[in-house]
């Protein structure tokens, strides 16, 4: 009897890779595996495969080699290559011959490799459905095109929502789920987060959900723009209306006709422009600078605030009806302080990002970096994470970032307690010991120190001005204990 799992085909030619992915994925799949290309050949040869990962560099033909003759005879399988290598040649050669869906940087972490096996069952299901639906379409009538349509917008939609990085487990599931149900029905949204938490991602993908994705998505982010200004982006202007300017402009609001505009920042509007934007909310109407009539639009707005709006208008400091206009559903987007779980996602793919972009080829963060990323509340959110990364980056001599090149202050963060600064306010203003509360500080500038120096315990003396009996009595005291792959010789 068939398996009722899907089915993977994992190759590679280092059996512990392989008996890593088969651990984080046969949970939910059936799992082949396979050390080389011809053994891969032969696993496709008698079974139904849907999604491949396979390493790039093997002995005998390469993954891309292999991939490539996959998508000649089995066009319909997934294919996913893995690599530790980033050169730009490679991704190309593989993009073109093989046709990869997507690229998996060694070190992978699990989470992300279950959820990439999920969305390409899931595009193997979709694409087989399709592929189905378009056959049917030549013997029946006109109206399959009405279902060929929706399977097109599924298509979208799962792309659309993969975008928005999170593990299995993620309070960001259930903020997907309800954009999902929100993006099919034509009604303003108005999603509400920090700054910086991934609100104009949502918006974008709700878009690519809707019913209006074949049409334009644009956003603009309103914080901080004087009314004038904000006035000719969003509505355009008539020839010779602003100074300087002989040329029409047109706004944001005339090029998303008959798709979605994405307002950030909307708490940050003056009185004058919260009601102009009432008139576009409530009925589609709005007047460019310089013109006598008024215009109509057909567009989606989804607003995004930094704050919570709801005391804003009870303050006074936003209209009410304004708000109700575009609150018809709501999003609630979590800080990263609440996404522990996603950190790890999150680091790897802005690293990976950061890395293309100037073009420092990397492998990833190791596993003692992400548990420290993952034990400081990030009040800046995915800014203040894509910096950190960035800056670790600039500094590193290794294609494996360690977390001797984090910032001193996230280093410093309690392990198992969110935060830095919060949780020295807490020490200083806690009531107490003294001796108490200063070893508490004592601790986390050791910690800091010995991981900063990479477990150099000779040289986090001299830095703290201790001996090394001193130092070594203090780690044992306060049971300070070198992450795995942080740990060096103490005679380095």
């Amino acid at each position: 009897m068939a398996s009722a799992l899907p089915t993977l085909l994992l190759v590679d030619d280092e059996a512990h890779a392989l008996n890593a992915m088969r651990m984080a994925l046969e949970d939910e799949f059936d799992c082949l595996t396979a050390p080389d290309a011809e053994a891969a050949t032969r696993l496709m040869e008698e079974n139904y495969v849907q999604v491949i990962f396979c390493d790039q560099r093997m002995p005998g033909r390469s993954g891309v080699e292999f991939l490539t003759e996959v998508r000649d005879r089995w066009p319909d399988v997934v294919r996913i290559i893995i690599t530790g290598f980033t050169e730009t040649n490679d991704m190309i050669a593989a993009i073109n011959r093989a046709g990869i869906y997507q690229f998996l940087t060694k070190p992978w972490h699990p989470d992300h490799l279950l959820m990439t096996a999920k969305n390409a069952t899931q595009l193997f299901r979709l694409n087989r459905e399709h592929a189905q639906m378009s056959l049917e379409m030549r013997h029946l009538p006109r109206s399959m095109e009405a279902k060929l349509a929706d399977q097109r917008r599924a298509l979208r939609e799962g792309l659309g929502f993969e975008s928005v990085l999170r593990a299995p487990n993620s309070p960001m599931n259930a903020v997907i789920e309800q954009a999902r149900q929100y993006a099919s029905f034509d009604v303003p949204v108005l999603i509400t987060g920090a700054p910086g938490t991934g609100k104009a991602a949502l918006a974008r993908a709700m878009h690519y959900a809707s019913l209006r994705a074949d049409r334009p998505f644009h956003e603009i982010d309103v914080t901080g723009v004087s009314d004038d200004i904000l006035e000719v982006e969003l509505f355009g202007a008539r020839r010779g209306a602003v100074t300087g300017s002989p040329m029409s402009r047109i706004g944001l609001v005339q090029k998303a006709d008959r798709g979605t505009l994405f307002l950030n920042g909307l708490h940050d509007l003056s009185p004058r422009m919260q009601l102009v934007l009432l008139r576009l909310a409530t009925e589609g109407a709005w007047r460019p600078l310089g013109a006598h009539e008024m215009s109509r639009s057909d567009i989606r707005l989804i607003a995004g605030a930094g704050i919570d709006l709801r005391a804003e208008v009870a303050a006074g400091r936003f209209r009410s009806d304004l708000y109700y206009a575009l609150a018809r559903a709501t999003l609630v987007v979590p800080p990263l302080a609440e996404r522990p779980g996603d950190l790890g996602i999150l680091a790897q793919s802005l690293l990976f990002d950061a890395a293309r972009a100037h073009g420092k080829p990397v492998q990833g963060l190791s596993e003692d970096a992400i548990r420290f990323l993952e034990q400081y509340d990030w009040p800046g959110n995915l800014r203040e994470l894509e910096n950190e990364v960035t800056r670790m980056l600039i500094f590193s001599q290794d294609a494996l970032l360690g977390p001797e090149l984090i910032s001193r202050h996230i280093l410093q963060a309690v392990p198992g307690r969110a935060g830095s600064d919060p949780a020295l306010d807490a020490v200083l203003t806690a009531r107490g010991p003294l001796k108490t509360r200063v070893e508490e500080i004592e601790a986390r500038i050791l910690r800091e120190t010995l991981t900063r120096l990479r477990w150099n315990k000779s040289r986090a003396a001299e830095e703290l001005g201790l001996s090394r009996v001193g130092l070594r009595a203090k780690i044992d005291r306060y049971d300070i204990r070198a992450p795995g792959r942080a740990a060096q010789s103490e005679e380095d």
